[in-house]
C-alpha cells in the first residue's frame, strides 16, 4: 500500500536539513506504530520517498512525502496514529492513497511555487521595473558551483504581492525539474536584494498535468 502524505514544515524544523528531516517521518511513524514496509538488502529502510528536498532554512506549506505500508491500511487510522507524535514544525494536512506502482514522486515534479518576504530598510518603488526587466530578458547568466547556466527559462512567474516601508513579498512559480531547477535565492540576488534578510517559503509543488 502507498500513501501520499501533504504536509507543512515550519518552526523548530525550519533549520533542519533534507536527510535530518526524512529521520524526523521515519521515528515518528515508527512511532505511530503503522506497518511500514521496508527496503531490502544489507540495511533494510522504510520505504520513504519526498517529492522534492527542501533547502535548508526554508519553510513549506504543501510538501509532499509517499510511504509505502507493508500491508493494508485505513487511511483515518494512520492520520490518527501519526499526528499525536510528530514534533512541533512538522504538521499532517492530508493523507491519501496513491498507486503502488506508479511513477515516482520526484519524477511528476514540473515547478514549484513561492513566498518570499525581504524585509529591512529599502526602496520597494523600483522594484516592479526590475521584475518587468527580468521577465523581459532573453537570458539571465548564472553561476552555481562553477558551472554557468541561463536563470530566465526557469521562472515561469513572477510577480510583487505586497510592499511597504520596511518589507515587500514577491511570488514566484520556478521550475523544479531533474536538471533545470530555478533557485527563489537567485531570483533574489538578480532583482538585487540579496544583502536583506530574506525568508524562503515554498507554497506548493505543481505536477506534471497541474496537479
Amino acid at each position: 500500500m502507498r500513501l501520499r502524505l501533504t504536509f507543512s514544515k515550519d518552526g523548530p524544523l525550519t533549520y533542519t536539513s533534507h536527510l535530518d528531516l526524512l529521520r524526523v517521518w521515519e521515528r515518528s511513524l515508527r512511532r505511530a506504530g503503522v506497518p511500514l514496509a521496508y527496503s531490502q538488502g544489507f540495511n533494510p529502510r522504510p520505504r520513504l520517498q519526498p517529492a522534492a528536498a527542501l533547502p535548508l532554512g526554508h519553510t513549506g506549506g504543501a510538501e509532499w512525502l509517499d510511504v509505502w505500508l507493508e500491508r493494508p491500511f485505513p487511511v483515518g487510522r494512520f492520520a490518527r496514529a501519526v499526528k499525536p507524535v510528530l514534533p512541533a514544525g512538522l504538521t499532517l494536512a492530508q493523507v491519501e492513497t496513491v498507486p503502488p506502482k506508479g511513477p515516482a514522486l520526484q519524477t511528476l515534479v514540473v515547478a514549484a511555487e513561492y513566498r518570499v518576504e525581504v524585509a529591512g530598510p529599502l526602496d520597494a518603488a523600483h522594484v516592479p521595473d526590475d521584475i518587468e526587466r527580468l521577465l523581459a530578458a532573453a537570458e539571465l547568466p548564472r553561476e552555481r558551483r562553477g558551472k554557468r547556466y541561463d536563470l530566465r527559462p526557469l521562472i515561469e512567474a513572477l510577480w510583487l504581492e505586497d510592499e511597504g516601508p520596511e518589507r515587500l513579498v514577491l511570488g514566484m512559480r520556478l521550475a523544479a525539474r531533474a536538471g533545470a531547477t530555478g533557485r527563489p535565492e537567485a531570483v533574489v540576488d538578480s532583482l538585487g536584494l540579496s544583502g536583506h534578510f530574506v525568508r524562503y517559503h515554498r507554497r506548493r509543488l505543481i505536477l506534471s498535468g497541474g496537479g
